[in-house]
């Protein structure tokens, strides 16, 4: 990178996309002098010829030109793009939340319009993203992390405490002769996350039944999807209570093992940089926070 001649390449961009010098010139709001040197200082450095036409102010672009322009002006314009997007999202009050997007989906995004209610000057958006060496890049100015917290090199924080239990859809446990015990999931077709947090083994070492087969049965990459095949009737879940919630009160799913649970503790976190937090960033986590306890 140290060695190309950005100006000069900038320059050969306005000349491509304007079609002569002196439209380019008046494009960057300098002399057209200071245009015909940069070409002819690129022309050098590369070596071939990118531009004819007497004068060049109508000129015809060589086929190197014609790729090279194309290419440099389709790259400027990406950047330009991208320079704009980073001056939006840096308003006063802007917050990116990094997190699942099952936890986005089933917990998050229901609850942001009472967020940017409570506080008019917040605009919060989210990104679906589980690497927490993204907040070091500044992009992201806080995340919400499902797991066994804290982590090194971050500030983390529990929010939630979590439990699972099975679900499954009415229609389901109609057909399956309404289980009741943990020893009627034997025979069940059972429906896996591929959360390590959250799995059937888990639910086996706490209530059994000792012969359950705990391998057998499809595997879904998020929490979201097993929940969506378990009220689609295609087996039973071991939900999370705080992303489960929405359909036990519709009725899309229902818990046969009454109240029995596997706890398993502070299931979730905030996370953001170990540099000062904006006042925007402070205040979305103490709302969550907040949010969290009234949800308890």
């Amino acid at each position: 990178m140290k060695d190309l001649p950005l100006n000069a390449l900038r320059a050969f961009a306005a000349v491509h996309a304007s079609g002569g010098v002196r439209s380019a010139a008046r494009e960057l709001g300098i002399a057209h002098s200071s245009v015909s040197r940069h070409l002819a200082e690129l022309e050098a450095w590369l070596g071939v010829e990118l531009v004819t036409g007497a004068g060049r102010a109508g000129s015809r672009f060589t086929s190197q030109g014609e790729s090279l322009g194309a290419t440099v002006s389709a790259a400027l314009s990406e950047i330009a793009v991208a320079v704009e997007a980073v001056r939006e999202r840096r308003s006063a009050g802007a917050v990116t939340i990094s997190t699942t997007a099952s936890f986005a989906a089933r917990w998050l995004l229901p609850r942001l319009p009472a967020l940017e209610r409570a506080d008019r000057t917040l605009e919060v958006s989210v990104v679906v993203e589980q690497r927490l060496d993204d907040l070091d890049a500044g992009a992201i100015d806080l995340a919400i992390r499902m797991g066994r917290g804290p982590w090194p090199g971050v500030h983390a924080r529990a929010l939630m405490e979590d439990a699972l239990y099975p679900v499954m859809s009415p229609s389901y446990r109609a057909a399956s002769g309404r289980p009741r015990r943990p020893s009627d999931l034997v025979g069940l077709r059972l429906l896996h996350d591929r959360d390590p947090n959250a799995s059937w083994e888990a639910w086996r070492r706490a209530h059994g039944p000792r012969s359950l087969d705990v391998r057998r049965g499809p595997r879904f990459a998020s929490s979201d999807l097993v929940l969506r095949a378990a009220a689609q009737g295609q087996g039973v879940a071991l939900a999370r209570d705080r992303l489960v919630r929405d359909d036990l009160a519709s009725g899309a799913l229902v818990r046969p093992m009454g109240d029995l649970e596997v706890n398993i503790g502070a299931a979730y976190w905030i996370v953001m940089p170990e540099r000062d937090p904006t006042r925007a960033a402070a205040a979305v986590a103490d709302w969550l926070d907040a949010a969290a306890r009234r949800d308890a």
